[in-house]
């Protein structure tokens, strides 16, 4: 199981998937190249390699681990997983992955895993809620950190939803999720929390997304999560219409530790803002 690249976070993909391959039964290595080399052993140990592909970035550095592992061990079976997954039919032409699992993978993954063809209908299967695992990669220290208040946290990565309930035109998501959102049940998402901040974080990334497509079930899981740890601070993608839409959100969210917001205004044209179905207008970003 290898992770290329996930913003500079310990990689949420390759957690969740190890948890869902273990509870199946196999046995599983985890390498994040984004800050180890892949080492000629794991390629050796392999039956199978299974590369997380969540952004158009990961995808690109994954294609040069494909090239490396074939070169090595011609035969062996690669998987290219997450919402990038699509674009490996396209780009590997002249040595194509042999299986391409987007949306919920882990009931893929487990599936491609036992020697049986995932298929489309395993795609947006609902994710059992297991608790991601872990202790197959590298230690936090080794990833970003917050700076705030001068002093440096380290940050841990999870998320409280996938998909997204909008369609936006230069968005992956929509194309794999069609507008589908599907909740993490709030006692997983709690225990990532708690074995996280066991490790060290004192920040926590939300990778939802957008944090208030499911806005009810969210801020449940803020809410919990600040009982529990309530010097915790955490950031979150929001849209710009979900900030207006829930004017009340943000001072509750800011109350149980979030030090910031991320939000993609994209352009402040909104002739463009409209090519891109983005839901807001030049106006909207303003207020």
């Amino acid at each position: 199981m290898a992770s290329t690249y996930e913003l500079g976070h310990q990689p949420l993909s390759v957690a969740t998937a190890t948890a869902a391959l273990l509870g199946a039964g196999h046995e599983v290595r985890g390498v994040d190249i984004a800050v180890d080399t892949l080492a000629s052993a794991d390629v050796d140990w392999a039956e199978r390699v299974a590369l997380s592909v969540p952004m158009h970035t990961a995808m690109r550095l994954a294609l040069r681990v494909v090239e490396t592992v074939r070169a090595r061990r011609p035969g062996l079976a690669v998987c290219f997983f997450g919402l990038y997954a699509g674009m490996g039919r396209e780009l590997t032409v002249t040595s194509p992955a042999d299986a391409i699992i987007a949306g919920e993978y882990e009931a893929g993954l487990v599936a491609w895993a036992n020697g049986v063809d995932p298929g489309a209908a395993v795609q947006l299967h609902r994710s059992e809620g297991r608790v991601p695992v872990r202790e197959l990669l590298p230690e936090l220290g080794r990833y970003t950190r917050l700076v705030i208040a001068g002093e440096e946290r380290l940050v841990g990565s999870v998320a409280a939803s996938r998909g997204c309930a909008h369609r936006c035109r230069h968005c992956p998501v929509p194309v794999v999720y069609d507008g589908r959102v599907r909740r993490v049940e709030e006692a997983a998402v709690l225990a990532d929390v708690d074995q996280l901040v066991a490790a060290g974080a004192r920040h926590i990334n939300f990778a939802d997304p957008d944090f208030l497509n499911a806005p009810h079930h969210s801020r449940r899981v803020v809410a919990a999560i600040h009982r529990r740890h309530p010097d915790l601070t955490f950031d979150a993608t929001i849209k710009v219409e979900h900030i207006l839409r829930y004017p009340d959100a943000l001072p509750e969210l800011a109350a149980a530790g979030c030090a910031f917001v991320v939000s993609a205004f994209e352009s402040v044209s909104d002739s463009i803002l409209r090519c891109l179905d983005k839901g807001h207008t030049a106006a909207d970003a303003s207020e």
